[in-house]
């Protein structure tokens, strides 16, 4: 499949602001340096009375007032920073603004945890009950409560948030620096060779040669390998901090810690945990039908994104974006129009480049101003991830009349409702509107996604569990993290993929692992597929009310927890009947895929 990208678009991050060393940037940084330093010098004469008098109200309500202007400035100078970044990790500049900026996100979190410990001591009920502002921030303040019994003293939160600096912040740095400038050496065409960046080379797996797809696969793992100690010692890094902290502040686990932050429970992870479990023969069924699509005797990890046959249709970028504005259009103008005010205001960066982080993300900037980052190719697969970003967006765009900091605590688990239902909206179209072949294909990529969303998911999650129960005791070598990760991997893809040709390095490859911020970054985007699956279901049944009641989802998920919000659909997340009813959708589209392949095929 070709792959050139000499047409794709880069953002335009001058509306941010214009320069690093513009007027705009520095004002804004210099306004930052000095509210954090009057809000520190402020927040330290608060009194933390136990009831919640008419001063006390007040107070608070001028607090959340102070700290959504802070941190609205300080997200908006990150963005400009963070998105300058991605795309070019070796612009000194930049990374000289990202570590000053850093110092100011401590400042503020310095800042953060004094408050959530004043709300701690606070008859939070009561204030909700006399404060308009509080009533907005109700779930927040709520949060905060219990946040505050999982609090260290201040002097050693204070250290917690300096040391993250050269800690966990760093390292995560590292992973990103380090792995967006990986180059790897390789013939496309023999005799030709090639310095690739390594999003390319993992673009290659989606070729139709194999032997091209096997040779990339080879060739990113010896990359891999190269630079594998100084990976892991990010990792051992990050996940030190992270459960050095979850013990200091009596977490029982670094995953209650999570699940906390994604507002959810024990029992709803379990549940779906559990129907997964239940799931994972059905899509070793879908692995073993593409394996005989390809004629190949068991999928290699470097077949799970082949094409299916050499005439795969190809999918030019304004192709692509021409379908993502046609299907957002049946859906909504509203969401239309969002996505033609990305392409129009130079939201999307889409060329795959050395320096340029790999992956996909949508970044909120400001209010309803976001920015998309993918590395495009030019498959049904590229315009997928480009409306399941322009979801992210579409979300942001939902939820910016909220207050910034109910929006800003809007959890990963329903963070990926929008762009779900997206990349569903774009896929039933595709199949309906293609031929029988392209049909057949965009299925194939829909199951693609299942097979990541579930089994690889689940292979992460359960590697990031013994990597954290190990990390307890000791640091893990590169041998180790590998050895953890084919053992998840043949755990959950099982003899769907043959087990000499699996990915140990996937460790390596995932910026999710690296994170100060979130641990265990993979199980809510299980949650976000299924969930949007049982959306989709309601859109189906009735499309006008659920169009009437889609933004007012997306508006909420910051306001309650996903088991509170689910209700409100009639769905109860904490049962496996659930998430079960969610994988009989896939389990038919399977049944689908296999029953025409073994047509074809046979």
């Amino acid at each position: 499949m070709a792959t050139s990208t000499a047409a794709l678009p880069h953002w335009d991050l001058t509306t941010i602001y214009p320069s690093f060393d513009s007027p705009e940037y520095t004002a804004a940084f210099a306004s930052l340096e000095e509210g954090l330093k009057a809000a520190e010098q402020d927040m330290a004469n608060v009194t933390t009375p136990g009831g919640a008098g008419a001063t006390v109200v007040a107070d608070v309500d001028a607090w959340i007032g102070r700290l959504t202007e802070l941190t609205t400035l300080a997200l908006k100078l990150s963005a400009y920073i963070e998105l300058s970044l991605s795309v070019n990790s070796r612009d000194d500049v930049a990374q000289a603004e990202n570590s000053k900026v850093q110092i100011l996100f401590s400042d503020l979190s310095k800042i953060e945890t004094r408050f959530t410990a004043w709300v701690g001591s606070l008859d939070v009920e009561n204030l909700i009950d006399q404060s308009a502002i509080a009533q907005d921030h109700a779930f927040l303040l709520r949060k905060a409560k219990i946040e505050a019994q999982h609090l260290m003293a201040q002097p050693e939160e204070d250290l917690a948030a300096e040391l993250t600096l050269s800690g966990g912040s760093a390292w995560g740095r590292l992973h990103d620096d380090l792995t967006s400038q990986i180059e790897v050496l390789f013939e496309r065409e023999p005799g030709n060779p090639e310095m690739l960046p390594m999003s390319e080379i993992r673009n290659l797996a989606m070729n139709q040669d194999r032997d091209v797809r096997r040779r990339a696969f080879e060739a990113e793992i010896a990359a891999w390998k190269l630079w594998e100690t100084a990976i892991a010692s990010a990792l051992n890094g990050v996940k030190g901090e992270h459960t050095t902290l979850a013990l200091r502040r009596n977490w029982p686990e670094v995953l209650d810690q999570s699940l906390h932050q994604n507002h959810i429970d024990r029992e709803t992870l379990d549940a779906m945990m559990s129907a997964a479990r239940q799931a994972y023969p059905d899509i070793r069924r879908y692995l073993h039908a593409k394996a005989k699509a390809l004629g190949v005797g068991k999928l290699a990890w470097y077949d799970l994104f082949a094409p299916l046959t050499s005439n795969d249709r190809e999918w030019p970028w304004d192709e692509g974006v021409a379908f993502v504005l046609e299907q957002f259009g049946s859906f909504s103008d509203r969401m239309r129009d969002l996505a033609q005010r990305a392409v129009d205001e130079r939201w999307i960066d889409a060329e795959p480049r050395s320096g340029k982080v790999g992956g996909a993300f949508c970044y909120c900037v400001e209010s309803d101003i976001s920015r998309v980052l993918c590395n495009y190719t030019p498959a049904y697969d590229g315009v997928s991830t480009l409306a399941h970003e322009l979801g992210h967006a579409y979300h942001n765009l939902a939820i910016a009349g909220r207050p910034r900091l109910q929006a800003e605590s809007t959890p990963m688990t329903l963070a990926e409702t929008a762009s779900t239902f997206c990349e569903t909206i774009l896929r039933k179209a595709a199949i309906a509107k293609g031929t029988p072949a392209e049909s057949l294909a965009i299925l194939e990529g829909e199951l693609q996604d299942v097979t990541q969303t579930v089994i690889d998911i689940s292979s992460r999650f359960l590697f990031e569990q013994a990597v954290f129960e190990q990390r307890k005791t000791r640091q893990l070598s590169a041998g180790e993290l590998s050895d953890l990760m084919l053992q998840a991997q043949k755990e959950t893809y099982g003899d769907g993929l043959d087990e000499s040709a699996l990915h140990p390095y996937m460790w390596a490859v995932k910026g999710h692992y690296y994170s100060p911020d979130f641990a265990y970054y993979n199980y809510p985007y299980m949650f976000g597929l299924l969930f949007g699956f049982g959306l989709y279901a309601e859109y189906e049944k009735d499309p006008d009310t659920f169009r009437q009641n889609y933004d007012e989802l997306l508006v909420s998920t910051g306001e309650a927890d996903a088991a509170t919000l689910a209700a409100r659909f009639g769905f109860d997340i904490r049962s496996e009947a659930f998430w079960n009813a969610s994988f009989d959708v896939i389990r038919q589209d399977i049944d689908t895929f296999v029953n025409l392949i073994d047509e074809q095929f046979s």
